[in-house]
């Protein structure tokens, strides 16, 4: 079996020039079943200014945008949930992949549900639905966080960590064990990339066991999971009839989470990510302690936030305009 696949940027294609923030040329919508809350939900993801970073919208519920950020994260348990009571949206890992991966700042998501769609289980309808709407460069530079010195959170064998990169960019390093005989242990490695994300990450598919689905469904999750969003495994093998997308399709699966994970910092990460039996509840843990972890990092390249200004301005006893 196949454990993994390196992909690495060629440095001569690299532009020198700045990166500017983008957003969508235009609207687009999707619609399909939530995988754990079994309702069929629309989605539209619009244009947004410079600035705005990705907002989530309930369109049924009369409550206040959402910004998808680590600080919102209400729920890890097999999703991500950002949100609170009618405002919250669960399940928005594959969607916030899509955007990292192909490198949107600005979107408003309108659902008019509490999860976003799952659509087949991997990212690949979200990088369809950007691709048609286009993408348009802003008039603002782009930010992205750059790892200082290392950081890392673990839960007995399992661990995830952040360090610095000699290389530009993302280095991703994941790897699961699973006792079950078609997963086994896995391991990816690769520097993210439009194109790396789109060939190598956007469509695995999330998985599930067979096993498992009683208990979750009393948990209220898996209600919609299906072997139409959901790579289902009995004791032996999968049972989708059409098989694997890839031979280490379940570890692709896992960095394609963490690509949406990670986009919850607000801004692209210049680093190196590695991982060990990892999850949400790990990625999350690991982007809070970064972020209050300041010696760990700085922002560059972008101009800073206003939060940013007005705390740069204290520590130098100026006052605010």
């Amino acid at each position: 079996m196949r454990t993994g696949t390196r992909v690495t940027l060629n440095r001569s294609l690299q532009s020198s020039a700045r990166p500017m923030q983008t957003t969508l040329r235009r609207a687009v919508t999707l619609e399909g079943r939530g995988a754990h809350s079994d309702r069929v939900a629309r989605l539209t993801l619009s244009p947004a200014d410079a600035g705005t970073g990705v907002l989530f919208q309930r369109a049924d519920a009369d409550a206040s945008p959402v910004a998808a950020l680590w600080s919102r994260v209400t729920a890890t348990q097999l999703r991500t949930l950002i949100g609170e009571g009618e405002g919250s949206v669960a399940t928005i890992e594959h969607l916030m992949a899509a955007f990292a991966g192909l490198q949107i700042d600005n979107v408003i998501v309108d659902v008019d549900g509490p999860e976003a769609p799952a659509m087949d289980g991997s990212a690949r309808a979200f990088v369809a639905a950007i691709r048609e709407a286009g993408v348009r460069r802003l008039a603002a530079p782009r930010r992205s966080l750059k790892i200082l010195k290392s950081v890392r959170v673990s839960d007995g064998a399992a661990f995830a960590e952040l360090g610095p990169s000699a290389e530009p960019g993302l280095r991703l390093d994941v790897a699961i064990d699973f006792s079950h005989g078609l997963i086994g242990r896995q391991r990816l490695a690769l520097t993210l990339s439009r194109d790396a994300f789109i060939r190598e990450l956007a469509g695995a598919r999330s998985f599930g066991f067979l096993s498992d689905a009683e208990r979750l469904w009393r948990e209220g999750l898996a209600l919609g999971a299906s072997l139409e969003n959901c790579v289902i495994l009995d004791e032996r093998e999968a049972l989708n009839p059409e098989g694997l997308r890839f031979d280490d399709e379940f570890v692709r699966h896992k960095a394609l989470d963490v690509v949406g994970d990670l986009a919850l910092v607000g801004a692209p990460i210049e680093g190196a990510f590695r991982s060990y039996r990892g999850g949400h509840k790990l990625n999350h843990a690991l982007v809070e302690k970064l972020m209050t972890t300041p010696a760990a990092f700085e922002w560059r390249d972008g101009a800073r936030s206003g939060a940013e200004r007005v705390a740069a301005r204290r520590r130098q006893n100026v006052p605010a305009p």
